[in-house]
């Protein structure tokens, strides 16, 4: 190792538009998405472990409750595959202070196996390219890759194959949170379930959308956002329509739940009308939780060295 130990920190994610397929033979849906980094953070800090240990996970903070501390935790399954790839030896104890929401629709654990494959990749100077470590990202999951590049990106396939896109501009954003997660296949199944019968295109990202981020236009943007995958779950939590429409009627310029949800993004002209739009929720009842964020901004990486 390089270092005693090192610190990661990896943001959450907003998908603006997230477009999906009819579900494939192989059981995946193909999609189409624009994911934005967001300034809600999770920090990743991996140290050598006890002789003998293995690979040990903790997790902590405010958005903690509900994550395993064991083998089906995302940052222990890249640190796992980390060290078969590169033939890695010895212990590593992984950390984890959680501020993402969990199940919430913004990549939590997504981001964790992202900044864990960063972590390791400075902890023991591998010197891998951002391609070599997205290629190591794809393994886990669709949103994996998404976490180490941030900014703002298209995804397409499963949304693991990233391409960066044109954009100007800073947005900010208000999440309203729910005290409890939905499940993704659950979500995927409950749409499929309400598009049965139905013709479904292959999934495109919209010119409209293209154009407001390449203008870095906030009014348009909102006009642009849209999921595929919201009226499902709407239909499994149908108290997120009335939250929607508390965010609509207080001025957001657009309203959408990220990726499966339950996150509901409200995009918001600046800093100031997302303070209006955070207390109005907060006050609304509606909402489990509230958090302010802006975007885009850096994907995983390395903050401390120990």
């Amino acid at each position: 190792m390089k270092y005693a130990g090192v610190v990661t920190r990896v943001p959450a994610k907003v998908n603006l538009q997230l477009s999906v397929g009819p579900l494939g033979d192989d059981g995946f849906h193909e999609v189409a998405t624009v994911f934005q980094a967001i300034s809600i953070y999770d920090d990743v800090t991996i140290k050598a472990g006890a002789k003998g240990s293995g690979i040990s996970v903790s997790v902590a903070g405010a958005t903690a409750h509900g994550v395993p501390a064991d083998a089906s935790n995302l940052a222990y399954r890249a640190a796992d595959l980390m060290v078969k790839r590169c033939k890695l030896t010895g212990d590593l104890a992984i950390s984890i202070k959680k501020e993402i929401p969990v199940a919430g629709g913004m990549a939590g654990g997504s981001a964790d196996a992202a900044a864990t494959i960063v972590g390791i990749d400075a902890l023991f100077d591998l010197g891998l390219t951002r391609d070599e470590l997205e290629s190591v990202a794809s393994e886990l999951g669709s949103d994996v890759p998404f976490g180490i590049s941030g900014g703002i990106a298209i995804g397409r396939g499963r949304g693991d194959q990233l391409t960066q896109a044109l954009s100007k501009g800073t947005y900010h954003w208000v999440l309203a949170t729910s005290s409890q997660g939905l499940s993704t296949p659950a979500v995927y199944n409950e749409c499929d379930r309400l598009r049965e019968g139905m013709q479904i295109a292959r999934p495109q990202i919209s010119d409209a959308m293209m154009q407001a981020l390449r203008a870095g236009d906030p009014v348009a943007l909102g006009q642009a956002m849209t999921n595929d995958l919201q009226s499902a779950a709407c239909s499994l939590r149908p108290a997120l329509r009335l939250v929607l429409d508390v965010g609509k009627d207080y001025g957001a310029l657009g309203a959408i739940v990220s990726g499966s949800g339950p996150t509901i993004a409200f995009l918001v002209d600046d800093e100031e009308k997302s303070l209006d739009l955070t207390v109005a929720l907060s006050s609304s009842g509606v909402v489990g939780g509230v958090m302010r964020a802006s975007g885009p901004v850096h994907g995983a990486r390395v903050i401390e060295t120990l």
